[in-house]
């Protein structure tokens, strides 16, 4: 053939520049593009076999990445479909910049352009680390002629006879001076590992050692002595795991997977094959990982392939907020990754596949529930995290979550929210019949206040997770006959309020004296003192802070418009306790201040408020008292 020369036919001049600087904000992608066209050109291959389209020989069909630091270059070599003279003008010259324009235009406002395939651009992105770059090819189909394509990063290209014997394409990159990292092997073999473990197609990258037997020489013992000798590297598992049917895998099989993927994570809990092929496709694992009773969203623990190729690990764009807490692998062909991330987000079909997940995700945790209750609960430390976690982020997942979320008693029992409202609501309803639920954040701590609730015959849940705030509101909107309360939020008898009245044993006169006595003992002038004429059982002094403003500090932590209101206390007085008398009776005004003082203190140090110097002097106070 006569050499063929021309140029690119595109207006915008000076597109290589554009497409070095914007084409991708990380330019080691350029690595997974040219393997993804060659695995590409491999499957057609293949499927041109299987329909008969081709009838020869197929050979070993594995990609080659070769590193020649004599000549500073990089090449990919595969055996697939390879390609005719023709076929490089019309695919590389002409369909490849037909969309370069249009990047040009748009890659200001779409930032990163994920996959460029949209463009048509994916091969042009080894001009962002070459500075000429060849292709030698040779189609599989029967006659053709070798060929090889060659631009210096240029308009302007050459076509011109090869010596090519093999089937497939060869891609020479000749790297520049500013990208000589990616003639490093370790380089290379890093990249190899991140984006193409998975491909489908037996990818090759130098030589390993490996020791076997040798014949030729025996050991004492009579047995052969072991000798090196150098064979192919591998780098990729063409049939990972989640491309597998489930009925094939055994528990072992999963386990062994995650450890592939997280060398140093604990076993995972469970787990969940995702197998769709209509009305889109979609493949994958996630697995449910052992947590800490911490939130740690690790971001990166979800990978993201198309056709086995790696994307990303940044998937929130795929998957709902609270399923980040999963690991695994999800591979979809269907996800718009060529488009802005912006598009990525309203994409129908995207919406459709994080759907599902969340459904799959629902349906597994309920599956559990229902099959293994014990295991369930043994595993909700870690389990139910993620569950409060989904429950109070994603709506549809809410709504299968009360089927299979746990609430914990005091006494370490575990009931679901309708079994627990069954157990408590004839004992614990309000004047306004609401049933109460009473929780503790802090079972050591707020001690006094749990065994007051349990004299009263009134069950206590432990809620002392980082996201139970936030739970506890989920709970009272799914059921606006419910009232969640902490243990230690109000005197007992107020907690829940029956809607009953108590006669003080004290005349008006005495409770304001009483009252009177207080406030001017107390420093902090917001508090408020409240006078209560309650059960003789109840606590002569309660700190409170009110419910539903600690809550919403809580779920604020300590900031936003709650943080800007002063902290609210109330101090209640039991006017029916037999120390509210005691003091009445006091005519010493040095001894009643020391009653009051103390009995203020107790309540303090019970919400765990007394600290420094009122801490000392209390302890002092009590060691006089009690000679």
């Amino acid at each position: 053939m006569t050499a063929q020369k021309g140029s690119i036919q595109v207006n915008t001049e000076n597109i290589f520049p554009i497409i070095k600087k914007f084409l991708y904000s990380d330019h080691e992608i350029f690595l997974r593009e040219l393997i993804s066209n060659a695995t590409d050109a491999t499957t057609k291959l293949q499927h041109f076999s299987s329909i008969g389209e081709f009838n020869g020989e197929m050979g070993d069909l594995r990609i080659l990445v070769k590193i020649d630091q004599k000549n500073k270059t990089l090449s990919i070599i595969d055996r697939g479909v390879g390609m005719t003279a023709e076929e490089i003008d019309k695919y590389i010259n002409q369909i490849a910049f037909s969309g370069a324009e249009e990047f040009v235009k748009q890659y200001k406002k779409a930032g990163e352009a994920g996959m460029i395939g949209h463009f048509g651009l994916g091969f042009y992105s080894a001009f962002m680390v070459a500075k000429k770059v060849e292709i030698d090819t040779l189609s599989f189909r029967e006659g053709a002629k070798p060929a090889r394509w060659s631009c210096d990063g240029s308009t302007e290209f050459v076509i011109d006879k090869s010596k090519r014997k093999e089937r497939g394409t060869e891609i020479i990159l000749h790297i520049d001076d500013e990208n000589q990292e990616f003639l490093e092997e370790g380089r290379i073999s890093g990249l190899l590992q991140k984006y193409c473990r998975f491909l489908p197609v037996p990818i090759q990258f130098g030589t390993r050692t490996e020791w076997v037997d040798d014949p030729e020489n025996k050991e004492e013992d009579g047995s052969p002595k072991k000798k090196s000798i150098q064979v192919d590297r591998i780098i990729n598992d063409v049939a990972p795991l989640w491309k597998k049917s489930p009925s094939e895998l055994k528990d072992e099989d999963y386990k062994e997977f995650y450890r592939t993927l997280y060398p140093m994570s604990e076993t995972p809990l469970f787990w969940i094959h995702l197998n769709v092929d209509y009305p889109f496709n979609l493949t994958g694992i996630l697995y449910f990982p052992q947590v800490k009773n911490e939130l740690e969203l690790q971001r990166n623990k979800i990978q993201l392939y198309s056709n086995q190729v790696f994307v990303t690990d940044d998937v929130k764009d795929v998957v709902p907020e609270f399923l980040m807490l999963l690991h695994g692998v999800i591979d979809s062909p269907d996800i718009p990754l060529n488009v802005s991330r912006s598009f990525l987000q309203s994409d129908a079909q995207v919406k459709k596949i994080t759907s599902h997940i969340t459904k799959k995700v629902a349906d597994k945790l309920e599956e559990i529930f229902k099959n293994d209750r014990k295991e369930y609960e043994e595993k909700w430390s870690s389990v139910g995290l993620f569950v409060k976690y989904g429950a109070v982020s994603d709506e549809k997942f809410a709504d299968k979550a009360l089927k299979f979320a746990l609430l914990k008693d005091a006494e370490g029992k575990f009931h679901t929210l309708e079994e627990y409202k069954a157990k408590v609501e004839a004992n614990q309803k309000n004047k306004d019949n609401k049933v109460v639920f009473l929780y503790t954040t802090n079972a050591k701590t707020q001690a006094p206040f749990i065994e007051t609730a349990k004299k009263r015959g009134y069950d206590v849940l432990e809620m002392d997770g980082p996201l139970d705030s936030h739970f506890i509101g989920f709970l009272e909107h799914k059921d606006s006959d419910l009232s969640i309360v902490r243990v230690d939020a109000d005197a007992m008898d107020k907690l829940i309020d029956k809607g009953e009245k108590r006669e003080s044993v004290l005349s008006d006169t005495q409770v304001e004296a009483l009252k009177k006595t207080f406030t001017d003992q107390v420093t902090q002038k917001d508090w408020e003192i409240q006078t209560e004429a309650l059960s003789p059982d109840d606590h002569f002094i309660t700190v409170i802070k009110p419910e539903w403003e600690r809550r919403m500090r809580e779920m604020q932590g300590g900031a936003g418009m709650f943080g800007m209101l002063p902290d609210r206390v109330v101090v209640m007085i039991n006017t029916n306790h037999p120390l509210a008398g005691k003091i009445a009776g006091l005519k010493e005004e040095a001894e009643k201040k020391e009653f009051v003082e103390q009995s203020f203190d107790l309540a303090l140090l019970s919400q765990n408020m007394l600290d420094g110097a009122a801490l000392e002097r209390f302890i002092r106070r009590t060691e006089s008292m009690m000679k």
